[in-house]
């Protein structure tokens, strides 16, 4: 069989970021991975790769898994398997220490916002402990010693800097940068607090599968650092032998109304009632306990932009008016306690990658993200919701657990059974990504069109994507598939009508069609009639980049992403608009059913 040069780029692109050739193969649908092993050799790729040790390249395969979307079995086990090999190479490391301390190590919060590289260190108080039945999460023997130990060992400078600066004030607040790994540092300090203290720790989050994060993290932190099994009550609640509990909110805190202890207040900017909640459970921090709130900014005009701000604090008294706060630029890397008694502090990814932080590649980021993406969600600047079309606490409401989706299970060969499912396709710009969404439209007046998926290319041929996008339409049964056809887009459509002449429909960008699809997208999130699963977190961040302009020639009234074209546009959301364009602007009717039972 004869393979063209397109293909044998893309396998070789995939081998030097040390996919295996079996994946290789699959990926690219070739019939074995033999032909990879072939052209590997011939054409000498293994020459391109850099060196690297036993430790970088298990180090390395955890960070690619790790951020792998919907993982199989298998790759579950093989990431399973690599972090205790992790572990036992860092523990052999930490065996030479002249304490003759036991050690432990781990590999850290595997999650798609932080991968720790563990390294992490114990006091040989285990070997002292007393034989016998021991008692129900016993933290007895851990000492001050051993979490400085540990902390050393595994936070990175920025995450130490707060921890040093943890009595600042009573009241901390954090506007930080996603994937710089504030869940997993807060969840180790206050594992720490709560064992030397006996205090009680609440955290209170914007979602349960966030508060869940936290309770996984302070069960990893407790076992592979520190090999204490953590046993929870059932009822969202952990209780130490020292009797301090630790309590797990999601953005409800009724559960948690007879407690009182330190208060961790997560991803403030995106909670839809924070007000409601933040008086509801600050006076459980009222006995001179901590209270931390922080977040990743979202606009100004959310409830918590004015306690950041410091607004609510002049507008209870009016001599307070012409008190100045600290400007957010100078709050980076610099902790201060405003006229308030509030500690701010502002952590942009750059901040963190300054001081030694290397799980993130910036550039690549910023390539990948719209330019309010990025400022949002990485340098720390709010979005000015004055310019987007777009409401906030709308979309907000977009947002749902996908668990709830009981017809819908991404394991199986067919996710979504024999259901009609539309497909929507944006081409990359210069620089930005090619995004390919999967929606199921709704057949019943109570049901919402549901974002089942979202896949995302980059440096890529034409023809690589359309044959991507024949897998995918292989998976479902596609009725519909909307195509830009602007520039790369075209020659997607080209192949992709071979394969699909019926379902294909090309849209050919103008003024009045992207009016179009912006109004049909406002209609839409407006009747609440559209919903995605939480974990698309820059999903909203796509849809405020959407702002109203005029063009230039002649000052029609038209909506554009909030960047030139020469740094891309806000793919996501013309990706999901291109689908959801299927249903008319106009439509007022129930939509017939036309779907079946699969055998």
């Amino acid at each position: 069989m004869k393979y063209t040069s397109e293909l044998r780029n893309a396998a070789k692109a995939l081998y030097l970021q040390r996919h295996t050739p079996k994946e290789i193969a699959k990926s690219l649908r070739l019939p074995s991975a033999r032909i990879v092993y072939y052209w590997a050799e011939k054409y000498n790729w293994a020459l391109l790769l850099s060196e690297e040790s036993v430790e970088d390249a298990i180090n390395r395969r955890i960070v690619l898994l790790t951020g792998r979307e919907n993982k199989s079995e298998l790759e579950l086990k093989e990431l399973e398997r690599l972090i205790d090999q992790h572990c036992k190479i860092m523990s052999k490391k930490l065996k030479a220490s002249p304490l003759n301390t036991a050690l432990t190590t781990a590999a850290g919060a595997v999650h798609n916002e932080l991968n720790q590289e563990s390294a992490a260190q114990h006091s040989n108080a285990k070997a002292s402990k007393k034989k016998g039945k021991t008692k129900k999460n016993d933290i007895s023997h851990l000492t001050k010693d051993d979490f400085n130990q540990v902390a050393g060992d595994l936070l990175y400078p920025h995450q130490l800097y707060v921890r040093d600066n943890k009595d600042i004030s009573l009241r901390r607040f954090i506007l930080k940068s996603r994937q710089i790994g504030f869940t997993f540092y807060f969840a180790y300090e206050a594992f720490e607090d709560a064992v030397l203290t006996g205090n009680n720790q609440i955290f209170v989050s914007a979602s349960k599968a966030q508060a869940k994060i936290f309770e996984m993290y302070i069960k990893k932190i407790a076992d592979q650092f520190f090999d204490i099994e953590l046993k929870g009550d059932g009822k969202d609640k952990i209780i130490l032998s020292n009797h301090a509990y630790l309590i797990f909110c999601a953005n409800n805190v009724s559960t948690a109304q007879g407690y009182s202890g330190n208060l961790y207040f997560d991803e403030v900017f995106w909670m839809s009632k924070f007000q409601q909640l933040y008086d509801a459970a600050s006076g459980m921090a009222t006995q001179k306990y901590r209270e931390t709130l922080f977040s990743t900014p979202s606009i100004k005009a959310h409830q918590a932009y004015a306690k950041w701000s410091g607004e609510e604090w002049k507008k209870d008294n009016p001599k307070r008016k012409n008190i100045v706060f600290p400007k957010d630029k100078d709050l980076e890397m610099n902790f201060t306690v405003c006229p308030d008694k509030w500690a701010r502090l502002v952590i942009t990814l750059q901040n963190a990658v300054d001081l030694g932080f290397d799980k993130v590649d910036i550039e690549d980021l910023r390539d990948s993200k719209s330019a309010q993406a990025f400022n949002m969600l990485y340098c720390c600047i709010f979005a000015d919701s004055g310019k987007g079309v777009f409401d906030f606490d709308k979309l907000q409401k977009c947002i749902t657990d996908s668990a709830t989706w009981q017809d819908f299970d991404i394991k199986l060969k067919r996710p979504f059974g024999d259901r009609e499912v539309w497909g929507g396709f944006d081409p990359s710009r210069t620089r930005d990504n090619a995004t390919f969404v999967v929606i199921a439209p709704p057949i019943h007046e109570r049901e919402k069109f549901r974002i089942l998926e979202i896949y995302q290319w980059r440096g890529v041929n034409f023809k690589h994507m359309a044959s991507e996008i024949k897998k995918i339409k292989d998976k479902y049964r596609m009725t519909y598939i909307g195509i830009d056809i602007t520039g790369i887009g075209y020659g997607v459509y080209e192949h992709v009508k071979e394969f699909a002449p019926r379902e294909t429909r090309e849209i050919h960008y103008n003024v009045n069609i992207k009016n179009q699809l912006v109004l049909k997208m406002l209609d839409v999130v407006g009747d609440e009639r559209i919903e995605w699963d939480e974990s698309n977190n820059t999903l909203i961040a796509s849809f405020l980049s959407i702002e109203q302009q005029t063009t230039a020639k002649s000052n029609q009234i038209t909506y554009a992403a909030s960047r030139s074209e020469s740094t891309g546009h806000a793919d996501e959301f013309f990706a999901i608009s291109h689908a959801v364009f299927n249903e008319p602007l106009n439509t007022t009717k129930i939509r017939k059913s036309r779907w079946g039972f699969s055998k």
